[in-house]
């Protein structure tokens, strides 16, 4: 049953399950309260009813939650405040921005061009933005610090038609809209994207859900660089722009609890309600501003409400029978699109005359004051009153539910049509009136010259509205949106933090996780670069042997550990405190991921640098949230991922959900990721050190990447750092970790991570069984490889004249004779990225199945990928080119049993999952 037909639905049900055995006594009641109203006002009104309701809880009488209200205005007309600016001026160069976003985006679609954009959405969230910028939004010069702001993507014309008010952009750069490369110097991305426009925009938000999260995040960040006493935050507001279709995204809506739990009242979502999705309405048949009021309300949230403008204020004040809210209630979100797309006439007949009492409001308004009865989110005063009743509530997160049209002053073919969000250009008509409507002072002559380009306007920085527009953005603390990058070098790890990945595990055996958490915890012992960690698990911290950070770095918890706690008397207790390093996230990929960006890319939006490092289950990093870190990529966020419990085979008694046998190459796809799959504690040191020197050293030409290593849950015997370690090639992606040994036909292994160890006993069966010659390799990293080789020939391809500069893997083996035989614990893909590169004949053995739960060596025979089946293919190609005999291949066929997976012996049971 949806909510237009069930008027108690929205308003929570508060009567409607009882009977009213005396409706002369509930009268009364109901009178007193409208004497109270009109003899002290709502705000009186509201501390009585809250006083009972209250008094009516401690004496158990049962009174459902309140999760929604009238289909009406938050904030009383009688509690509204002065407006504080000056509306003329303000109409004026709202009226330009909202011209400008709109010829921007015509432009754009002119012949010969038609990369397109959006017109409506800024057409509807004019006010919504013009009343932040004018009065809210704080820029980067405010001693507070300034503000974060998420901007609607698709609202991106609207930022830059202000930016150019300001002088900030110029009419050829706003002629560069969606032209990156053709307008180089000019040109302006579609939507939010800081790597694309590292000086303008700061955060990527048109991967819709991801901003809701991403501005969740940022707040708790902004806290907790607060509370560990980092950098004072108190002062800085996070607001985020979303759109009510957006809310569908689980991400929208996913961590709203977060904010709550956590008091974040520095948040405010506003959701620009124009009811309507990119195809038709979000909600035809409900009321989505009534479904999200529940939703936030049950999250936790203060709501506000802002359905009309001050147009309706008087006819509400008359509506003594409650007929006009009713119909408020009940009329669909269909049915109030179908209004904006119509006429005043419609609207007196479908929905004022739905009852005579309602008709009779509006007896004497004309069709055209009926059309002018606007919606409260084009009403600055309303939306004034609603962004200053948020920014002073305190105690919880406040979200802002503006109901707007979109494509909003457009015309009628723009207003409230389905097909609203696609339409790109204007007709000459269209732009007639809508000039007319913006009374923008531009000619006929002017636009019928050339509609296909009509002019931008700008009235000059001299004049007096322009003045006034920077002004308010002086006294504000600057422009917005604007990134900037100022933050000081950090003091990097002494070499002392790095010992201990290269002495080993000595006698003991040790997991690369563990290999990794050993190197993390002396890091973080560092006494000047200890403090920028921001260590980040979902709830896996045990499993990655991080528990053991629980007691000295502590959980971070802005409200502290107010409970006792089970295992406080252990050395491992789990300790949370409001000065915590760790960010435990729950079980949270995308929350644990949205932290991760907010501290990643801390050095920009504070000025302080923060070195996330985020450990997870391989498997639900880039496949659960690979669009995180895309945006996280977009946002320039620098740190480590660390994908641990990696493999498809390594993670025994699992099973299929959890068997990683693909990130390396979903991974390989972001250019901000750089892989590493080491098999060693001394490898992760290295690459570590050089992540450490490449994001936050200073140096390096393109230190806005992230660094994801794959690490293991399988016990070894970590080695100790060779002697003679050939360090830039393990930086590179592959060093020879282990050569022949013994004289004979000559083959090349090349192993990455946990399949190292395979590789090397291969070596040795390969010896000692068939004097067969293996050079061991360890490839550190398949995709930079790649990336180097890819890289080498575009320089050829490009610059014929020029030598053209040899892969580095194909430097490397160039020595190295015979066939190669690939091994990864991963799909065949991962290896076979290099195979171009190599002259060689390539053999590669993968996982190319969905993961199962087996032991490991059951589960690596099934694969072929253990040291057996890496001794068998050996032998094939060699027996192929007659060095060995050509019968081998099959007797090592049948005695090792390789079509057996009970035969399997390639690794051992140990290891926690």
């Amino acid at each position: 049953m949806s909510v237009g037909e069930e008027t108690s639905h929205i308003l929570s049900g508060l009567t409607n399950q009882l009977p009213d055995r005396d409706p002369e006594e509930t009268a009364e009641w109901v009178e007193s309260l409208d004497s109270l109203i009109e003899e002290h006002g709502t705000e009186r009104a509201q501390y009585i009813m809250r006083s009972l309701l209250q008094r009516a809880g401690s004496r158990s009488v049962g009174v459902p939650m309140v999760t929604t209200t009238d289909f009406v205005n938050t904030i009383p007309a009688d509690q509204e405040p002065e407006y504080p600016g000056n509306e003329e001026f303000e109409r004026r160069y709202r009226a330009y921005m909202r011209w400008n976003a709109a010829i921007m985006v015509h432009r754009a679609q002119r012949p010969g061009i038609g990369v397109g954009g959006h017109i409506s959405t800024y057409a509807g969230a004019a006010t919504l933005y013009e009343v932040g910028f004018n009065h809210f939004f704080r820029g980067k010069d405010h001693p507070g610090g300034g503000d974060q702001v998420f901007f609607q993507g698709h609202a991106s014309p609207g930022m830059y038609a202000r930016a150019y008010m300001e002088g900030r952009l110029t009419e050829e750069d706003l002629d560069g809209f969606r032209q990156e490369k053709s307008k180089e110097g000019h040109a302006l991305s579609s939507y939010p994207h800081p790597r694309m426009m590292p000086e303008f925009w700061e955060f990527p938000t048109v991967s819709m859900g991801i901003g809701p999260m991403n501005a969740i995040y940022q707040a708790q960040t902004n806290r907790y660089l607060h509370n560990r006493g980092i950098k004072d935050t108190s002062d800085q507001h996070v607001w985020a722009f979303l759109g009510d279709g957006e809310m569908d995204e689980p991400e929208s809506r996913g961590l709203l609890q977060l904010a709550a739990n956590e008091n974040l009242d520095n948040l405010t979502f506003v959701v620009n309600c124009n009811l309507q999705r990119l195809d038709g309405p979000v909600r035809g048949n409900g009321k989505i501003i009534q479904e999200l009021e529940a939703f936030f309300r049950g999250a936790g949230w203060n709501v506000i409400k802002v359905i009309w403008g001050r147009e309706w204020d008087s006819l509400l004040a008359r509506d003594d029978n409650n007929q006009l809210v009713k119909i408020m209630n009940e009329t669909l979100d269909g049915d109030y699109q179908t209004y904006k797309a119509e006429s005043g006439g419609f609207v007196r007949d479908h929905f004022f005359g739905k009852t005579p009492e309602t008709k009779e409001l509006v007896a004497d308004y004309t069709d055209e004051q009926i059309w002018n009865l606007k919606r409260g989110g084009h009403d600055y005063w309303k939306v004034y009153a609603a962004y200053k009743a948020a920014t002073e509530f305190k105690g919880k997160p406040t979200v802002v539910l503006a109901m707007t049209v979109k494509g909003y002053g457009l015309g009628p073919h723009f207003e409230g049509r389905n097909a609203t969000h696609q339409m790109k250009k204007m007709t000459l008509g269209d732009l007639k009136d809508f000039r007319d409507h913006l009374r923008i002072p531009i000619t006929d002559e002017q636009l019928e010259a050339n509609p296909y380009e009509p002019p931008y306007y700008h009235p000059g920085q001299d004049s007096p509205e322009i003045q006034y527009m920077m002004e308010r953005r002086k006294a504000l603390g600057g422009f917005l949106p604007e990134r900037r990058d100022p933050h000081e070098g950090i003091a990097l790890p002494a070499e002392k933090s790095f010992e201990v990945a290269k002495r080993g595990s000595g006698k003991q055996q040790a997991a690369t996780t563990m290999a990794f958490v050993r190197l993390l915890k002396d890091l973080m012992r560092d006494k000047e670069f200890g403090k920028r960690i921001v260590p980040i698990v979902p709830d896996e911290a045990r499993t990655f042997g991080m528990d053991a950070f629980f007691p000295t770095a502590k959980i971070y918890n802005p409200k502290g550990q107010n409970y006792l706690s089970v295992d406080r008397d252990l050395v491992l207790a789990y300790k949370e405190a409001p000065e915590g390093q760790i960010l435990h996230a729950g079980i949270n990929e995308a929350g644990s991921i949205a932290a991760f960006t907010a501290a990643g890319t801390s050095y920009a939006t504070h000025g302080e640098t923060l070195v996330p490092v985020y450990v997870f289950y391989s498997m639900f990093g880039f496949q659960r949230t690979g669009d995180g870190i895309w945006a996280a990529a977009d946002q320039m966020a620098r740190g480590f991922i660390i994908g641990a419990t990696a493999g498809r085979t390594t993670l025994t008694g699992e099973g299929t959900q959890h068997a990683d046998g693909h990130s390396p190459l979903l991974a390989s796809t972001n250019p901000a990721v750089v892989t590493y799959d080491p098999a060693y504690g001394y490898e992760i040191g290295h690459i570590v050190k050089a992540g450490l020197e490449r994001m936050y050293g200073g140096k390096h030409p393109q230190p806005n990447v992230m660094y994801y290593l794959t690490v293991y849950n399988e016990p070894i015997v970590q080695p100790a750092e060779p002697d003679e370690l050939d360090v830039e090639g393990l930086l590179k992606g592959i060093y020879l970790l282990a050569p022949a040994k013994i004289d004979g036909p000559r083959t090349q292994l090349l192993a990455s991570g946990v399949s190292v160890p395979w590789a090397l006993e291969a070596q040795k069966i390969l010896a000692d069984e068939w004097g067969v010659s293996a050079d061991v390799w360890s490839v550190t990293s398949w995709s930079e490889l790649r990336r180097d080789g890819l890289a080498a020939e575009e320089e050829a391809f490009l610059h014929p004249e020029k030598e053209a500069r040899v892969p580095f893997v194909t430097q490397q083996l160039a020595g190295a004779t015979g066939p190669i035989v690939a091994v990864t614990d991963y799909m065949k893909a991962v290896p076979d990225q290099i195979r171009q590169f190599l002259p060689n004949e390539f053999a590669t053995l993968g996982a190319d199945d969905f993961g199962f739960a087996d032991t490991r060596a059951a589960a690596r025979r099934y694969f072929h990928i253990d040291a057996h089946s890496v001794v068998v293919r050996a032998l094939q190609m060699l027996a192929r080119r007659g060095e060995v005999d050509a019968d081998a291949p099959r007797q090592a066929f049948e005695r090792y049993r390789l079509l057996d997976v009970n035969a399997g012996t390639t690794g051992n049971a140990g290891g926690e999952s």
